[in-house]
């Protein structure tokens, strides 16, 4: 009788542990029904483990934390959310200091320009029913913002309000096919107009037919009447590509953009131009050319 005991409670230990371990397996695989086999051999385990406490205390305390286990495994799914919310806050102090980096650079040109102007995130990026190209902007009428408003970034010429609401507006990108803008070579009096082209490329063509573009030529708003749509003096491109045509009426011209328009996450709307034309004077400066001065080492004579 003794014998048949001790191999019932042996049979009953292993049963025991194989039942944990299935419901291990199950917690881990995440199968739902882990939960309700816990709560059944839960119970019918209570009475082995009473029994063997004394003798088998470390297999008791195995027994208490499997029924425990699915509320351990619940607090280590807590410390990952905590986890992945630290690192998605330490992204998004990365992405707010390249915000206030932004900000300080377009209050920077705006202050050197003499514009009066309103900063703004860029919510959404996409097509609107008019344009192909364009961003809205989380600002908006209750925020002084109009139509025809130009829109600078920290490098230059972003594009212009084309709608409002009454907290946000839709910004027409400079690189649409339908924009374009009057433009003066910097550092002459040629004008010429430089239209979108789909992307971070535009065209310059010169209106001016004794003017000369040059490869490196920096281009800058001409500016409108009343400072609208474009106020003078922002940035707009440089000059990559001459095309040479003698057969042309006009002189035409690839352009880069100032702007990154792909990058741009916080912009500026100037809602009232400078008192007076800025000229040249927002145009970037070039990093000044650092000399190196290597002295020879003198040989070793013999």
């Amino acid at each position: 009788m003794a014998r048949g005991g001790g191999n019932r409670s042996r049979l009953l230990l292993v049963l025991l542990l194989v039942s944990s371990l299935f419901l291990i397996t199950l917690d881990l695989r995440g199968v739902n029904l882990a939960g309700t086999f816990r709560s059944g051999v839960s119970t019918a385990v209570s009475p082995v483990e009473n029994l063997f406490s004394r003798l088998f205390s470390p297999i008791g305390n195995f027994a208490s934390d499997i029924r425990n286990f699915g509320q351990s495994k619940s607090k280590i799914k807590e410390l990952e959310k905590q986890v992945d919310l630290l690192k998605s806050k330490e992204v998004l102090d990365e992405d707010v200091i390249g915000q206030l980096t932004q900000l300080k650079n377009v209050l920077d040109l705006a202050g050197r320009g003499g514009y009066k102007v309103v900063a703004a995130k860029v919510i959404n990026r996409g097509s609107s029913t008019s344009f192909n190209q364009t961003l809205t902007i989380d600002v908006g009428s209750s925020d002084g913002i109009s139509r025809n408003m130009t829109v600078i970034s920290d490098g230059g010429l972003v594009g212009v309000v084309k709608s409002v609401s009454s907290s946000s507006a839709i910004v027409l990108l400079m690189s649409d096919p339908t924009f374009k803008i009057g433009v003066r070579i910097a550092g002459t009096q040629s004008i010429g107009v430089v239209s979108g082209q789909g992307g971070n490329k535009y065209l310059l063509q010169l209106l001016d037919a004794t003017g000369e573009i040059k490869v490196g030529d920096t281009l800058v708003a001409r500016g409108s009447e009343g400072g609208r749509p474009f106020v003078p003096g922002v940035p707009v491109g440089t000059v990559t590509t001459v095309q040479s045509n003698a057969s042309s009426i006009t002189q035409n011209a690839d352009v880069e953009g100032i702007s990154n328009l792909d990058r741009v996450g916080l912009v500026a709307v100037v809602v009232a131009g400078p008192k007076q034309d800025p000229r040249d004077s927002l145009i970037p400066k070039p990093a000044p050319t650092v000399t190196v001065f290597v002295t020879p080492t003198p040989s070793a004579t013999n």
